[in-house]
């Protein structure tokens, strides 16, 4: 790549390149930080000396304190105290007599440890890389690979709305209208409200290279060649480009001497390595290449250089060797991008692996800090955080396999339900689309999942404490219960926060933990995931929140009688006239094709049924109060939610199926529902009927005999709640 063993020591390490110290200090804060700080005393004061001692020379401490929060301070600052480090170093090797690369391969140790190990480092690469016969000894050129990447083909899958022909197509070429996004903080959403003129944006965007993509010829999954692009992914590179935009515009390299690196955090296996790492290469392979010839797609030690220039890929084994490379391509004046994947636990980027100017860096990790802590605090990245996949993405993904023909034959025989089949394994394990189109892995990801939840002991309920917070997770923190949810800092910067992945594996995990915790731990994570229980999806595992006793005690004086009639007597609440007989544990109802064993009925027991399609409540208890009362929840955002007489009587079928002595129990038994509503959405205000249906499970004068049970014995209760309803105080 261009060295050779009588290389100056110099020209090895700075290359020609223009040292970022000797700029002015003055033209920097013009330049870079909109003139604060400037000074006619300063104008003669080079960057090396200003960093020595900032306060020195920027007396304003409200304006020197601006200055250094900044983000082009802080990279200015790191190549400064690099070159002066490498000067010295330098300097010191000099002194010794090493004054070549020659000279540096036999060097004492002695003399070799006087030396910052970054340049150590350094040294020891290129000169093991200039004593090799040949640069190209662990080169593997791909032919091919290249025009397959660039000129992948385009197709989108659209959404036709209501009407005939409704549903999602599958239309060839790439989409006259894209998404739109807004600014937020430094990087962007999605912006709904924005609909331009024309068609809509698709669902999802599909590229095809027939070689494959870098991911796809390393992985360990077969992927295939088809690489699916939603608006997450999409995000990723609008977020990139932006920045590269704003390098291109100023090359200089003391003002600009590199795009902003980046970390990429989302959850395992919803698609960060495939898509959004093979959806910036794709791009970053389009970018003008008079601005940026090289891309460089690595996995761990193994890296792909696309080479813009002579559009070749040549693949590298050997993190040194990678290094040596990369540095090869920078002393020849060529500038590039480098996508590293964290492709296995335990192999992060080292600090030093992208040159020091001219080079951008995206890191793509799952949430665990040992694979890119050390490296994103060297270098000052700014974290992007990756949503999952929605159901509209997933459903757009199973229109295009069945389009193409993708399903595994299991799959096939029963196409037109493939979606239904999807969907409802998604509800299960979360939207991990490694796992969700097949069925074999998905069976083994299902009972891997549930085993991780069967299995937690009393330590391990320690470990998910970082459920509703940002503390980044461990190796001990399963990814098989938890995913990232993106969140807004008090700046707008972009926030890592960990949710239960799936409504199924929530219900099972909290019945878990609630059984292995003490109370008031438990309380206090019922807390921490507040936003996660009260949100607008409701139907999912909301009614855990009234395991929490300070939740209680504040929707208690919310809660808002609905009347048959405006002149029916009041009646209150067993909630606000026995609060103590609020659940205190839950306990969850397998579907009843499951069920082998009726159980006893317990008071303050919260019974959180399986089963999606559980008729009439999404949860009950029972209270003791006087007299005994059955207290059922329903969570809605609708402005009304009324019931059949088929629906009442499936619900009592099922409690006799589920509960011993259910016919004595039930003699007597007051009903309550209490309808929860999120803030935000329209607040029921009128009594919820009970409508008699025709029906096969319930007669004409059955129906009429329950219409009238729930007019005169069902008392009815509407509370919105939202997460300001933990109060956190009442909890400790």
């Amino acid at each position: 790549m261009g060295f050779n063993l009588t290389l100056s020591i110099e020209d090895a390490i700075f290359q020609g390149g223009v040292r970022v110290h000797k700029m002015k200090l003055n033209n920097f804060l013009v330049r870079e930080l909109d003139g604060r700080g400037v000074a006619d005393t300063n104008r003669t004061v080079l960057l090396k000396e200003f960093f020595k001692d900032p306060a020195r020379y920027v007396h304003d401490s409200e304006v020197l304190r601006e200055i250094k929060a900044s983000g082009r301070y802080l990279r200015a600052e790191r190549a400064v105290r690099e070159e002066m480090d490498m000067e010295e170093d330098v300097n010191r090797l000099y002194k010794n007599g090493v004054d070549n690369l020659l000279k540096w391969l036999v060097a004492a140790a002695e003399v070799k440890a006087n030396v910052h190990e970054i340049t150590k480092r350094f040294l020891d690469a290129v000169a093991e890389e200039a004593s090799k016969p040949t640069t190209t000894s662990a080169a593997m050129k791909l032919e091919g690979l290249y025009e397959s990447v660039y000129n992948a083909r385009w197709h989108h899958v659209v959404e036709v709305p209501g009407g005939e022909g409704a549903g999602m197509y599958v239309r060839e070429g790439k989409p006259k209208q894209s998404w739109t996004y807004k600014a937020v903080g430094e990087t962007f959403e999605k912006d709904d409200a924005v609909q331009q003129s024309g068609e809509a944006p698709p669902v999802l965007m599909v590229l095809t290279s027939d070689r494959g993509w870098p991911y796809t010829l390393n992985g360990p999954h077969r992927c295939g060649n088809d690489l699916c692009v939603n608006c997450e992914v999409d995000r990723v590179w609008q977020i990139v480009k932006g920045d590269l935009t704003k390098w291109f515009s100023n090359f200089h390299l003391t003002l600009n001497p590199s795009p902003v690196p980046h970390v990429l955090i989302g959850t395992p296996g919803i698609g960060k390595s495939m898509a959004a790492g093979s959806y910036l290469l794709y791009q970053l392979l389009h970018c003008d290449v008079d601005k940026l010839q090289v891309v460089v797609h690595c996995f761990g030690e193994t890296a792909y250089v696309f080479d813009k220039t002579t559009k070749t890929v040549t693949k590298y084994m050997g993190n040194l060797t990678s290094k040596s490379v990369l540095y090869g391509l920078w002393k020849s004046g060529m500038k590039g991008y480098i996508i590293y994947d964290v492709a296995k636990k335990g192999t992060p980027p080292d600090t030093d692996i992208a040159p020091c100017t001219g080079w951008g860096m995206i890191v793509v990790s799952s949430p665990n800090l040992d694979n890119y802590d050390k490296w994103t605090t060297q270098v000052s990245a700014s974290r992007i955080i990756m949503n999952c996949p929605d159901k509209d993405d997933v459903k757009a993904m199973c229109v295009w396999m069945k389009q193409n023909r993708q399903l595994a034959e299991e799959e096939a025989e029963e196409e037109a339900d493939y979606w239904k089949k999807v969907e409802c394994r998604m509800d299960k394990v979360g939207p991990v689309i490694r796992y969700i189109f097949d069925q074999r892995p998905y069976k083994g990801r299902i009972v891997s999942c549930e085993s991780t939840v069967d299995k937690m002991t009393l330590q391990d309920t320690n470990y998910y404490t970082v459920l509703g917070t940002g503390k980044m997770c461990g190796n001990y923190v399963s990814d098989k219960l938890v995913k990232v949810v993106r969140v807004r800092g008090s700046e707008g910067s972009e926030l890592p926060l960990n949710a239960l992945i799936s409504s199924h594996l929530a219900e099972l995990t909290l019945c878990k933990l609630a059984t292995l915790m003490q109370q008031r731990d438990f309380n206090l994570l019922i807390l921490a995931i507040e936003d996660d229980l009260i949100s607008k999806a409701l139907e999912d595992h909301s009614s855990f929140a009234f395991l929490s006793a300070a939740f209680v005690k504040a929707i208690i004086p919310k809660l808002t009688e609905l009347k048959i009639t405006a002149n029916a007597p009041p009646h209150r609440c067993a909630l606000r006239v026995c609060p103590h007989e609020r659940p205190f544990k839950p306990c969850l109802l397998e579907c009843l094709e499951k069920f082998k064993k009726k159980i006893n009925i317990e008071s303050r027991v919260l019974y959180k049924p399986e089963a999606q399609n559980f008729p009439l409540v999404d949860g009950f208890f029972f209270s003791d109060s006087n007299p005994k009362t059955l207290v059922g929840l329903r969570m809605t955002t609708a402005g009304e939610h009324h019931t059949t007489t088929s629906t009442v009587r499936q619900f009592t079928e099922c409690l006799a199926a589920y509960f011993n002595g259910w016919e004595e129990f039930s003699e007597g038994l007051s009903w309550e529902m209490i309808y929860v509503q999120h803030a935000d959405s329209t607040p029921m205000i009128e009594w919820q009927r009970c409508d008699v249906v025709n029906s096969d499970n319930v007669s004409r004068a059955e129906g009429r005999e329950i219409a009238a049970f729930w007019e005169k014995k069902v008392h009815q209760y509407q509370v919105s709640v939202s997460s300001r309803d933990f109060p956190r105080e009442e909890a400790l």
